[in-house]
């Protein structure tokens, strides 16, 4: 036999084992002929012992009853016989369809692999600039942890009527929220209500309130950066069908979140990782592991909010809070740090 007759092909999709066809006897067929052999020789020993006597009136209606008698039974034995090996090619041909489906898929991840490890210049790119965000991010929290200047700028007229969630302290408009630094260095420090709406992101693109509220977020560079960091793994978590609106995590009181920001970890603050939908957790995980470019990116987002919560949760009352964690990014957020853990 030569070189190339034996050769067999890489991947077996359940097509390459059939060389010839089988002219053997079925199993199935093998039982029908004994069981036929028996009836019909049961059918002669009863023939024989007792005849065909009777009345001559019959005539041909005995002997139709006579073949009837013998060969019915027959033919629902060979009936039988052909639903059994009907029933068994089908569930062959349903085990070589399952095979072949789960070698395409092997191959279509080992071929999304490969053309993600070969992107070459622009993942290592995008992974620069990723790395160059958390160094720019981390400064800023270093810098913000040592200097918190609260200043409570008069709300220009333009601003879209907002329902006031400040404390009872404040007398005139929303107090700024204290994602703290000099204006001068970080830009305009951002309201407390402005920078919830901007957590969650315009609903439509006719939500002129939502867009100036995050035009204004986006002036505070330190709200930028998490919003940007936000907007990245929401963008990365749509492209798997993941969106923010199908989740309903559980909701977790406001101490716990502010146990939570003040560094606490363990069963008494697990119940903050409240999204409970499978598919997005093990499509999110999956991700996690073979992703680096989201891996990098989800593991920045998890430290920016931390660190962002972290720096005002003091400053923020029972109902704000509570409208920050009902956000597209805090929803963002139970989601992969639950996959990531960080509940435990």
């Amino acid at each position: 036999m030569s070189e190339s007759s034996e050769r067999k092909p890489p991947v077996d999709l359940g097509i390459y084992s059939r060389v010839a066809a089988d002219t053997s006897l079925d199993p199935a067929d093998k039982i029908a002929l004994v069981v036929s052999a028996i009836w019909l020789v049961m059918c002669t020993a009863f023939l024989a012992i007792v005849g065909l006597g009777g009345s001559e009136e019959l005539g041909g209606l005995r002997f139709l009853i006579v073949v009837l008698a013998v060969l019915l039974p027959v033919a629902l034995i060979w009936i039988g016989s052909i639903a059994v090996k009907s029933a068994r090619i089908m569930r062959e041909e349903s085990e070589r369809l399952a095979v072949s489906m789960d070698a395409m898929r092997q191959i279509y991840i080992t071929q999304a692999q490969m053309a993600a490890t070969t992107m070459g210049p622009n993942v290592e790119r995008k992974i620069d600039e990723i790395v160059k965000g958390q160094k720019r991010a981390e400064s800023a929290m270093a810098e913000f942890a040592t200097t918190r200047p609260i200043s409570v700028p008069a709300p220009s007229p333009e601003r879209p009527a907002v329902p006031p969630m400040a404390p009872p302290t404040v007398m005139d408009g929303q107090p700024d929220l204290a994602l703290g630094t000099p204006a001068e260095m970080y830009g305009t420090p951002v309201s407390t209500a402005d920078f919830i709406t901007a957590m969650n992101f315009p609903e439509t693109a006719d939500d002129r309130a939502g867009f100036d509220a995050l035009r204004r977020a986006l002036a505070d560079r330190r709200a930028a950066v998490l919003i940007q960091a936000s907007q990245d793994v929401l963008t990365l978590l749509s492209q798997d069908g993941i969106y923010m609106d199908d989740l309903t995590p559980d909701r977790s009181k406001t101490d716990i979140w502010r146990r939570f920001a003040s560094g606490e970890r363990g069963p008494t603050v697990s119940g903050l990782g409240g999204v409970r939908d499978r598919s997005s957790l093990a499509l999110s995980a999956a991700r996690m592991r073979q992703d680096s470019i989201f891996r990098d990116a989800s593991h920045h987002f998890l430290r920016t909010f931390d660190k962002t919560l972290a720096s005002i949760a003091d400053r923020l009352s029972d109902q704000e809070l509570a409208a920050l964690t009902e956000t597209r990014t805090a929803r963002a957020f139970m989601l992969l740090g639950r996959v990531a853990g960080i509940f435990d």
